[in-house]
């Protein structure tokens, strides 16, 4: 009978973790609508009057603002949409990492149909979009 219980405890301590694990680092619901979102929305593109909100909104459709933080904790916005690049529609992803304090941001990383572009690339596509 003994031999049992220890094999349960060692079935249950293992498990345990794992849901652990799953309930810190698993699937966490999407932040669709906060500050940061806001912030980079209202954001002027480059030295332009343009605002990434309505920039975006016309150029792409099912357009979805997303925020998170990553495990270095910074803040990150993302927009996720499809956009028509050189004639052929194309899922984006443009990410932001916004500061703490909200009085900066550096444009991230643009994945094109889940390819990541370069630097140039990421540039260009911001400097195609459209104007107001």
């Amino acid at each position: 009978m003994q031999n049992v219980s220890k094999r349960t405890i060692l079935w249950i301590v293992p498990i345990l973790i794992i849901v652990a694990f799953w309930y810190y680092y698993g699937p966490q619901e999407e932040i669709t609508d906060n500050e940061y979102i806001t912030y980079i929305k209202q954001s002027k593109i480059g030295s332009t009057q343009d605002q990434y909100e309505q920039a975006l909104d016309a150029s792409c459709s099912e357009g979805k603002w997303v925020y998170f933080k990553t495990q270095k904790n910074q803040n990150v916005v993302e927009f996720k949409g499809a956009c028509e690049i050189e004639g052929n529609q194309q899922d984006v992803n443009l990410q932001f990492v916004v500061e703490d304090d909200q009085k900066s941001y550096q444009v991230g990383v643009l994945l094109l149909d889940g390819e990541q572009q370069t630097e140039e690339q990421r540039n260009e596509f911001l400097n195609s979009l459209p104007s107001n």
